[in-house]
């Protein structure tokens, strides 16, 4: 059995149906539950949902406290490589992007590494395109060994890879696999995947079993917001983590939900979220799945991410550079993958932590200890 066997009994039209017509009894139903099921979470995430946003937030933040006390971990995106065979019309790094490409070298992630270490990270979060001849598991097994020696925890963010690779990767350092579908509606994928190994939706959609299979520690999971309609999209992110949860209970998940950022290929939203509903689907999570740590990117603003950093966030990106080797040379001139929206530094990132009475963890075994 795999996430696809629940995939085909969902239907992407009666399940948008089913948010729409969510009334406000359904989300006091689900305010008032011990326990939420998606069904709560159907609600939630419902245009019915956003008279309660207060009520919501403060469930969040009494949530978030209980369960993962006042700390927000700190990570860092590390780009290995753009180089992809890829054609995604959303992504800088696309094939039919003509753009320079570039690969690190074992002495540029040296370099890279240093820099990122002088800020203070201890966690690090490496990605590259999908380009599998040359950033494929050959390429992986000389960089995580390297890494290991700079860094206690490293995420994964890369094309998806078979089972035994992924226990390869555990046994060289790998911690936790960041992989996200972009959108669960089928044809529509097609549709911004024109060419390459992503064009494969059952493959991609049944990685976090694989991944699961492997006992990899963490498992991240997000749909991209803008491509198609987020609240159904969504609903089918919480449907894979909750049969995920069940079949492999002894992983830890976490959700992120990147909005569409402007990008060298230019794909404009199809499903437009402000930030209110932003906010509305990031308390929704925090309802839904109490246990389950939330990570904001720098993709947000600074004055969104100094907002919900008390709302249910646990973890967020900071000092990000989407450019191969732009942390040690940051006057490179490597297309990112999508435009930043908050450049501000680690330290001040740190700061606005701090200033809003949060502890600052910069390894991921300090944070499981709050946890204990």
């Amino acid at each position: 059995m795999s996430f696809t066997d629940v995939f085909h009994r969902l239907d992407w039209g009666d399940l948008n149906l089913q948010i729409h017509e969510k009334k406000s009894a359904d989300v006091q139903r689900a305010l008032r539950a011990r326990k939420r099921n998606l069904q709560d979470f159907m609600a939630l995430i419902s245009p019915a949902a956003e008279p309660f946003l207060e009520s919501m937030a403060q469930e969040s933040f009494r949530l978030t406290r209980q369960r993962f006390g006042k700390t927000i971990q700190l990570y860092i995106p590390l780009y290995l490589s753009n180089q992809c065979h890829n054609i995604c019309t959303y992504c800088g790094f696309s094939l039919d992007n003509h753009i320079r490409r570039i690969t690190l070298s074992q002495e540029q992630i040296h370099r890279e590494a240093q820099a990122i270490r002088m800020m203070g990270f201890e966690h690090v979060l490496l990605l590259t395109g999908e380009a599998p001849g040359s950033v494929g598991m050959p390429y992986f097994r000389k960089a995580l060994p390297l890494l290991k020696g700079y860094f206690a925890h490293i995420s994964m963010e890369v094309q998806p890879l078979d089972q035994l690779d992924y226990e390869e990767l555990i046994n060289l350092g790998m911690d936790a696999v960041m992989i996200y579908q972009e959108t669960y509606h089928q044809s529509a994928y097609a549709h911004y995947h024109l060419r390459g190994n992503k064009q494969d939706f059952f493959y991609r959609l049944e990685t976090a079993d694989r991944l699961g299979r492997a006992g990899v520690k963490k498992i991240g999971l997000g749909s991209l917001i803008g491509l198609e309609n987020w609240r159904t999209d969504l609903f089918y992110t919480a449907a894979h983590l909750d049969y995920l949860q069940r079949n492999y209970w002894k992983t830890r998940y976490s959700i992120s939900f990147p909005r569409l950022r402007p990008c060298e290929g230019e794909q404009q939203p199809r499903s437009l979220m402000n930030d209110q509903q932003l906010v509305q689907l990031i308390c929704a999570w925090r309802l839904f799945a109490p246990e389950v740590e939330l990570s904001l990117s720098t993709r947000e603003s600074p004055s969104f991410r100094n907002h919900v950093v008390n709302l249910g966030i646990t973890s967020m990106s900071a000092a990000s550079s989407t450019q191969p080797g732009g942390y040690a040379d940051s006057k490179q001139q490597a297309l990112e993958q999508f435009a930043i929206d908050d450049n501000r530094s680690a330290a001040k990132v740190a700061a606005m932590i701090k200033d809003n009475n949060l502890e600052v963890v910069w390894k991921d075994h300090e944070l499981r200890a709050h946890l204990a």
